[in-house]
């Protein structure tokens, strides 16, 4: 049994010196310490040696294994260096290098940027007011009366706190209007004012989403006239939209502006003229109007000295209808499809 175990040793030590490679060690490891391999069957016939002779032959089967293991540790070190030298050697350092992937900003948060951009050069500076708001910034002062719908729970998001003895409720703030009160608090006229900022309405589907972001211009100084509205609205469209795109303005209502206005601006595709997307040549963008005399009163600004205007708009919305877009549902702004993400 013994010159069996020196024949194993001398064998496996002579293969493993033969090997060009770390397959080939890997399979001289399992051909003699496998589970099946020539030392493992061995040390099994350990039971046919005459018990007065067991003690030495595991003494020296032991040796033969430990002799085996440190030959193929010591190969694999030589092997693993030589390999190692080699990807070096083929290593070209004035290639240049593969550059990391880059991600973009999201979507929205580029259109956020192009909007702040175009109302900074005609005056408007950007604020940001909180999101978590009292009823009376976001209704009561904006002319609100007190059974408005939009009051509803069903329309607002309430926050399960107690009331302000003087600013009522805690809301999710519905649209940035309420930061048209704060700005005239921190404020005295002339004021040109953009407020973006992220607000929260009770609905979802594909034009609406809970949480959305709006932009609000605000605009107060002496005789401020629905020319100047005008005039804003139709720099801004040929601005973002292009310099063919022109607004409109419809007669509507809202609480906080007198007269109000719905705006709209040219189709990108068929520009007015009327199509399959617009239908008439019209897009509907949002809301605008002279801020009523109530809500300049409630900011602290006398309504027989100051006029001013105010509109506001979804950032979502006028992102979707810039030309070569082609969102039909709101909901792919967050989907966080990267297929989606990375057209943009």
């Amino acid at each position: 049994m013994d010159e069996e175990l020196i024949g194993i040793k001398n064998t496996a030590l002579s293969l493993i010196l033969e090997s060009e490679d770390l397959e080939s060690l890997e399979e001289t490891k399992l051909q003699f310490l496998g589970r099946n391999g020539k030392l493992t069957l061995a040390l099994k016939k350990i039971t046919e040696v005459p018990v007065d002779e067991r003690k030495e032959f595991g003494i020296l089967a032991n040796e033969v294994k430990q002799a085996i293991e440190e030959a193929i540790q010591s190969q694999s070190n030589k092997l693993s260096k030589r390999k190692l030298t080699r990807v070096i050697e083929k290593i070209d350092v004035t290639n240049p290098g593969i550059k990391p992937a880059l991600g973009h900003l999201h979507l929205v948060t580029q259109a956020i940027e192009e909007i702040t951009a175009v109302f900074a050069k005609i005056g408007f500076e950007r604020v940001r007011y909180p999101e978590i708001e009292w009823d009376w910034y976001a209704f009561t002062a904006l002319n609100f009366p007190q059974n408005h719908p939009a009051r509803d729970e069903w329309e607002t998001f309430f926050i399960d706190t107690p009331p302000d003895p003087e600013k009522g409720k805690m809301v999710l703030t519905p649209h940035t209007s309420s930061g048209q009160i704060r700005e005239m608090e921190k404020s005295k006229p002339p004021i040109r004012m953009l407020n973006i900022a992220k607000c929260y309405r009770r609905q979802s589907d594909i034009s609406h989403t809970p949480m959305f972001h709006q932009f609000e211009g605000l605009v107060i100084d002496q005789n401020i006239s629905i020319t100047h509205l005008k005039g804003t609205l139709d720099y801004f469209a040929k601005s973002y939209f292009g310099p063919k795109r022109i607004s409109r303005i419809r007669p509507y209502h809202f609480q906080f502006t007198e007269p109000s206005f719905e705006v709209d601006v040219t189709c990108g595709v068929c520009l007015g003229k009327g199509c399959k997307l617009c239908k008439d040549g019209w897009l509907e963008m949002g809301g605008a109007g002279m801020v009523h005399p109530n809500v300049l009163i409630a900011g602290g600004i006398d309504p027989k000295q100051y006029s001013g205007f105010a509109f506001g708009w979804g950032v979502e919305r006028v992102l979707m209808m810039k030309e070569g877009m082609q969102i039909d549902d709101l909901r792919l702004l967050y989907s966080n499809d990267l297929r989606f993400l990375k057209q943009f």
